[in-house]
């Protein structure tokens, strides 16, 4: 349990300093913590993973109080907030996105929204990734991640959850009044295949531009991916640890 009235919050994402999930992030962690920090990345670090910069350095920019971007990826942020920026005053909760579009199914493994949850995550800080879903660019529903944003967080936060595991929170793309509840769902899947275009540079050579990923018509039930697309809010719990526990009892003793 987090006692968000005495919180102190750092949010973050994978789309960039100057993003607009970011300032609805920043609208719904200041309407439940009155101390919030933003660390985000300078450029959009969209499916980025949970990649760490390792080959040059990074530098941090301060652009107000307590509100600093990185010139590297959504978990150098976290890692560089927790262990310098905020060294002094380290935080209760950490919020990731809103992420402009979905984080579903396998979307978790190349998402950094969810890579900086994760980091702050094995950090021993709680966090909780948010997405806002969409089918029109050009039309992303954010009132619907803003109005509800809230509410969300302080359940979650009254109810707390494993050290190992982080949230995974994806809004609908319905108006927030048209928000068919709220439903606690397992990582669903959907991939069948990229969409690669292939095409020429002016000096004539070949490249090819990995495009949107392949949808499935139907999802199954109880899936974070069925939740959404039937207009509900997503709730996923997502564990760090990989381990196929199945596995693992049968191969006992396979190699002594």
């Amino acid at each position: 349990m987090i006692d968000l009235s005495q919180a102190r919050i750092l949010i973050s994402n994978d789309d960039g300093i100057h993003a607009p999930g970011l300032k609805v992030l920043e609208h719904i962690a200041k309407a439940v913590a009155k101390e919030v920090w933003v660390v985000a990345p300078e450029t959009e670090q969209s499916a980025t993973g949970h990649s760490l910069t390792l080959r040059r350095p990074l530098r941090i920019h301060k652009h107000s109080d307590r509100r600093y971007s990185v010139d590297g990826t959504p978990t150098d942020c976290v890692l560089l907030a927790m262990n310098e920026i905020m060294k002094d005053c380290p935080p209760d909760l950490v919020l990731t996105g809103v992420n402009r579009g979905g984080n579903l199914g396998e979307d978790v493994t190349y998402s950094g929204t969810i890579a900086a949850a994760m980091e702050s995550t094995l950090l021993g800080v709680p966090a909780i990734a948010l997405s806002q879903y969409f089918n029109d660019a050009n039309r992303v529903k954010w009132s619907t991640a803003e109005t509800h944003g809230p509410q969300i967080v302080k359940h979650l936060a009254e109810l707390g959850w494993a050290k190992n595991t982080l949230m995974n929170v994806n809004f609908p793309d319905v108006v927030a009044q048209s928000v068919k509840g709220v439903e606690v769902t397992r990582q669903g899947r959907r991939k069948i295949g990229d969409d690669l275009a292939r095409g020429h540079d002016p000096r004539g050579e070949e490249y090819f531009w990995i495009g949107a990923l392949q949808s499935a018509d139907t999802f199954d039930v109880g899936t974070d991916l069925h939740a959404v697309m039937n207009g509900a809010i997503s709730i996923s719990p997502i564990s760090l640890d990989f381990t196929d526990y199945d596995s693992l009892k049968k191969m006992e003793g396979a190699f002594k």
